[in-house]
């Protein structure tokens, strides 16, 4: 297999070829392990902060090999956990949760910022989220989630609650009772934006190094099976393949779970008509079992969602990239969400590991010992997260006093997952029990007993 037969945007992403190898040992000031999005925007920024300073990435395959070149497209201000959690943590506040916030929904703003300075063709485009209710106990957790912002602060300038009549302006989904709408999201083609970022560290002189493996993160070295780098700081970038890295799954301890994605051929005009989606808002709706979507620029439908088994032991393989199962429920979804698609081609279908932390919590921090840094556990909300990440472990490894490295997400030590075959137990468990939420709803008329009692188990507060 060839990395454009990765997913449908590495087929469609420009120049996806491997750069140059290591080939021995260097010394630079700042190594970086991760050619993804978290890895190549902290390169950007640090480059871009202290021209003088030497920076190597290594990756393992190619620059947007992993999640951040085959994710659902969404640049959001969704952070994993929520308000109410982040302001409950040790030693932060309602105005601490409340500029992580704020600092989220400006990260889509600063990266549409570089995609312009940097002449990145990633079809960014904010149209913002429109995530439809069509069960009462659908609509009702849209209204919570809205009465939930405004006690927050937040107004209909972040979020609204729209009727079926104004949902239909937005995107024209089959049985929907009524949505809520956002506009801080863009849509993006992920894997040319992480091709397009790798190219323009490059022109700030950062080096990178693909098809590289790491095989030991220590401090001040990263042994790859082509050599080493020697460096003051290491930051580990490698989020749901952290598992596959000594000294990398050790600080950085996450479970790798697989989100899949299936895509639809263009779209005819008469589809289209009846789908909506015309300012091309990502979408979704309140089901349990997340579910993503967005129109691309060609006008297909690429939609995603959770489903696939968590491996024993955090394996991490290419065959867990494909479920056909997981595929052939996708498919059925998207076409239950717009009858219009059903006589359409589904052309690609993909997957991947993200990486989620114990306690459902993303965090990004420098241990100032080993000037070992890390980023990561974004649960699926990476593509906005990884710029904030790399702005604030900048700040930190240059010793910048900021707002940034004072939110309550810096620093955050997760818990460890538990012991195999306890994790795989779990896991599994949590995802079956999600499965099952939303057909009870659907017999009972009423918010599901299973969810709320597997909440505080999977990241609730």
């Amino acid at each position: 297999m060839t990395y454009r037969d990765i997913s449908l945007w590495h087929e469609t992403a420009d120049a996806l070829v491997a750069g140059p190898a290591l080939e021995g040992s260097n010394t630079v000031d700042v190594v970086i392990v991760g050619a993804g999005l978290t890895g190549l925007w902290t390169a950007y920024y640090l480059a871009r902060r202290d021209s003088t300073l030497s920076i190597a990435v290594v990756e393992k395959d190619v620059a947007g090999f992993g999640a951040s070149g085959r994710n659902g497209g969404w640049m959001s201000a969704l952070f994993p956990a929520s308000a109410a959690k982040l302001a409950a943590m040790p030693g932060s506040s309602r105005d601490a949760a409340l500029r992580l916030e704020s600092a989220m929904r400006a990260s889509i703003g600063e990266v549409e910022r570089v995609v312009q300075t940097e002449a990145i063709d990633c079809d960014f485009h904010r149209g913002g989220t429109l995530t439809f209710a069509r069960t009462v106990t659908q609509l009702e957790r849209a209204r919570a989630h809205v009465e939930e912002a405004r006690a927050w602060g937040l107004t209909d300038a972040d979020l609204r609650l729209l009727g079926p009549a104004e949902t239909a302006e937005h995107g024209r989904a089959s049985r929907v009772l009524g949505s809520t709408y956002t506009p801080h999201c863009a849509r993006v083609h992920p894997a040319r934006l992480v091709r397009g970022l790798a190219a323009a560290v490059k022109r700030l002189g950062v080096t990178v190094y693909e098809q590289s493996p790491a095989t030991l993160v220590e401090p001040s070295r990263v042994t790859t099976d082509r050599g080493a780098v020697r460096a003051s700081y290491v930051v580990v970038a490698t989020e749901g393949f952290s598992a596959l890295i000594p000294g990398a799954r050790e600080r950085h301890p996450v479970a790798p779970v697989y989100s899949l994605i299936v895509a639809t051929e263009p779209l005819s005009d008469a589809v289209l008509a009846d789908v909506g989606l015309d300012d091309f808002p990502t979408f979704s709706d309140y089901r349990h079992l997340i579910i993503y979507g967005q129109r691309t620029a060609d006008n297909r439908l690429v939609f995603g969602g959770r489903g696939a088994p968590y491996h024993l032991g955090s394996a991490v393989k290419p065959e867990f990239d494909r479920e056909p199962r997981v595929f052939a429920n996708l498919r059925k979804t998207l076409v239950d969400l717009f009858p219009a698609v059903a006589g359409a081609r589904f052309t690609h279908c993909w997957g991947g590991p993200l990486g989620i932390s114990r306690d459902w919590m993303a965090s990004v921090g420098l241990d100032r010992h080993t000037r070992i840094g890390w980023a990561g556990g974004y649960v699926g909300d990476g593509v906005t997260t990884t710029n904030l990440a790399a702005r604030t472990l900048t700040d930190l490894i240059t010793e910048t006093p900021s707002q940034l490295t004072d939110l309550p997400w810096v620093n955050h030590i997760s818990p460890r997952w538990e012991p195999e075959p306890l994790r795989w137990l779990g896991m599994n468990a949590g995802l079956r029990a999600m499965s099952l939420a939303d057909p009870e709803e659907r017999v009972t008329k009423r918010q599901s007993v299973i969810a709320k009692a597997m909440g505080p188990l999977l990241g609730g507060h």
